[in-house]
């Protein structure tokens, strides 16, 4: 087997605002994986990682997959274990070797979707900034179609966070209009309940990652006491024994979690989250990490195969100005598979 890989830098169409900082670009890698026999079927993974939050940091990144190239037989037999705490990376392997398996054209699901029969429902995401630019693009999203929408919070005041949301209750109920915020970790242990008490009374669905994570104790309080659902986010990242997934949610018990596979190490640690929520009654959906068009396509066909029916995160195909050409589509609260478009992968392999 012949693994190979491209560094690519995405740029952003705008200012990518978070509570973390604001992103303009994002440094991504393309693994190429093909047969040492026909090395003109190959597949494509995309290793992608968020500055501050994914543990893996460019550096080893490059390091990794230098000794994945020189030793393959090492790695591709058994991703899991040979890639621990290198989440994105083991995404990137897998989905390419997924991709070869399946003829390497970027199916690696074939399902009702990758036939332009089936659709997935997605929610709007509308990223940080000022007051006025956040209520343009609330307008933007509700106007293209989209009846749930995802608010980041926590980088402007928080009163002027919540007349965003009084803004769109005048216009839109509950009813028509699904809210979900993302705090990414930005309230504190001290004001997060009462926050939380003021965006309930615009009847959110639900808040991402209130507190930061690793606060186990803290954030199980908040999930007996919250007046509105609290998903897990952050909070899966760098647990990958099973048992110590089933302990955390254990202890917790939130309401639902967020399953992005670059940071939780791939669609295998995907299924595994999603059944460990099953089972214990909480409730889940996908949410891709601002991958390109490569990762994004892997992480919609398995969700369009093993997702709920809930509104999942995969809207952030048209963040990028120099995206991978793909079929992906929105057309508005829907995720397409076109038939009528192709990949034009040049310049990634």
């Amino acid at each position: 087997m012949n693994i190979s890989y491209t560094p690519y830098t995405f740029y952003f169409n705008f200012p990518g605002g978070t509570s973390r900082g604001v992103l303009t670009q994002k440094q991504s890698w393309f693994i190429k994986v093909s047969d040492s026999n026909n090395q003109d079927i190959f597949g494509i993974g995309e290793v992608s990682i968020l500055p501050g939050l994914s543990p893996e940091t460019p550096e080893k990144i490059e390091h990794k997959l230098n000794d994945i190239c020189k030793n393959p037989h090492l790695f591709t037999n058994n991703t899991e274990d040979s890639l621990k705490g290198f989440p994105a990376v083991r995404f990137g392997l897998e989905t390419a070797l997924l991709d070869l398996k399946n003829s390497g054209n970027r199916i690696l699901y074939p399902s009702e979707f990758t036939s332009g029969k089936k659709r997935i429902t997605i929610n709007g995401l509308v990223w940080m900034g000022e007051h006025e630019t956040m209520l343009e693009r609330i307008k933007e999203k509700i106007e293209q179609g989209f009846t749930c929408i995802k608010i980041k919070v926590g980088a402007i005041d928080f009163e002027q966070e919540l007349s965003l949301l009084k803004y769109i209750r005048k216009e839109y109920s509950a009813q028509t209009l699904e809210i979900r915020v993302d705090a990414n970790g930005a309230f504190t242990t001290e004001n997060a309940l009462e926050r939380m008490s003021e965006l309930a009374k615009f009847h959110v669905h639900s808040i991402e990652q209130p507190i930061k994570h690793g606060q186990w104790y803290a954030m199980a309080k908040l999930c007996s006491k919250t007046p509105l659902p609290i998903a897990l986010d952050e909070e899966l990242i760098g647990i990958e024994d099973t048992n110590r997934q089933m302990l955390m949610l254990n202890v917790i018990k939130p309401q639902y979690i967020v399953i992005k596979p670059s940071l939780i190490g791939g669609l295998v640690a995907t299924d595994d989250w999603a059944q460990l929520a099953t089972q214990l009654n909480i409730g889940w959906w996908v949410t891709s990490a601002l991958e390109g068009n490569i990762g994004l396509n892997a992480i919609a066909q398995w969700t369009a195969v093993n997702g709920s029916n809930m509104p999942q995160g995969l809207g952030t195909g048209q963040v990028f100005s120099n995206n991978i050409q793909s079929p992906l589509e929105i057309r508005k609260k829907e995720l397409w598979y076109s038939q009528n478009s192709g990949w034009d992968i040049t310049g990634i392999v």
